[in-house]
């Protein structure tokens, strides 16, 4: 590796707490739900709700999942990008480093470690690695590098990898990810993205006359689509099902994590793991694709507790399909992606 390398790398992923103790727990979830990205409520009642709410009751409960799911290095989301940081490092020139935008590894050490690297970096390139865009995930992202960038007065340039929801290469990284899993006998595949309040999407449409508003919004060509989660999550299902020749009737998309008592995007990944055997669907697979490396979301709501829930309402076999992780397909994706942008 060129120690002086002009240009530096942050993989920036969503985080975790340090360890699975409830006042870290209860610290992580603090930060996170008083995001007014993720919780747009007016700040005052944010604070009430979440410090006076939300935080003292989720977190033990919290702390007792995150156990079940902890392994022996730690969070198995900070331990994936740790280890996607090393694959892609090992073919690139320019230092990588990781970042979280909750919790640590935080993102002023990861722009230090590269000053260090090189006191006259020119450049920093900031990759989210989300797909999809939504303000509570890769908006949220972005602006907290940037802030974090303002405040310090880095001269650096900050420069930001767009969503890739639809980048062949990460289509065919997810399929081929997946593709061993449909050898076996199935009777639905089931797409279960990170779900947000409809609010959500209203608030992102720049038309603010489309989403949510035009019949069939998102196969309706519309600007709007550029901030919609919705859309480019129906956009990478239809193109990963493309890519693995699933005809439509046997795939399905719903949307999981549901928080409070307002409308979220539907259908709910927990009530159709209810609903499905009922209507004949015995063999289940399912995959996360909001997630490119596995964490609470995937391995505890999903195959543990999802798992759990769909085989006690009839269902035969259920397999959850892991997150890319280091897939040697989506490490190359993100290398080409990066070396791309050197300039």
């Amino acid at each position: 590796m060129e120690a002086k390398s002009d240009i530096g790398i942050i993989l920036m992923n969503l985080g975790s707490p340090d360890s699975t103790a409830v006042p870290d727990v209860k610290r992580y979830l603090n930060e996170f739900l008083m995001d007014e990205r993720v919780i747009d409520y007016p700040y005052l009642f944010r604070l009430l709700l979440i410090k006076g709410i939300i935080v003292p009751k989720r977190a033990p409960n919290s702390a007792e999942a995150y156990k079940k799911i902890w392994w022996k290095d730690g969070s198995p989301l900070v331990v994936l990008t740790k280890q996607l940081q090393n694959a892609v490092q090992n073919d690139l020139s320019m230092p990588v480093e990781i970042a979280m935008r909750y919790g640590n590894p935080s993102q002023e050490s990861a722009y230090e470690n590269l000053l260090k690297h090189n006191p006259a970096l020119k450049e920093v390139i900031l990759l989210p690695l989300y797909p999809h865009y939504a303000m509570s995930s890769y908006e949220t992202a972005v602006e907290h590098a940037k802030a974090v960038y303002q405040k310090k007065g880095y001269r650096f340039k900050l420069t930001m990898v767009p969503p890739f929801y639809s980048e062949p290469d990460y289509i065919n990284a997810m399929a081929e990810s997946m593709r061993p899993y449909l050898q076996q006998d199935y009777d639905q595949l089931l797409f279960s993205y990170h779900g947000l309040p409809e609010r959500h999407m209203t608030k992102a449409d720049p038309t603010h006359k489309h989403c949510l508003q035009v019949n069939d919004c998102c196969h309706v060509d519309s600007p709007a689509h550029a901030t919609c989660y919705r859309h480019q999550v129906f956009k990478t299902s239809e193109l990963v099902a493309e890519k693995l020749g699933i005809p439509r009737e046997k795939w399905a998309l719903s949307f999981q994590s549901r928080l409070g008592r307002e409308e979220w995007l539907k259908p709910y990944t927990a009530l159709r793991l209810e609903e499905l055997p009922k209507e004949g669907v015995k063999k289940l697979l399912i995959v996360c694709p909001a997630f490119v490396s596995d964490c609470l979301e995937t391995l505890e709501e999903i195959a543990m507790e999802g798992k759990k829930s769909f085989l006690a309402s009839g269902g035969d076999s259920f397999t959850m399909i892991p997150c890319m992780n280091i897939h040697p397909l989506w490490v190359q994706a993100v290398v080409k992606w990066l070396s791309a942008l050197q300039h």
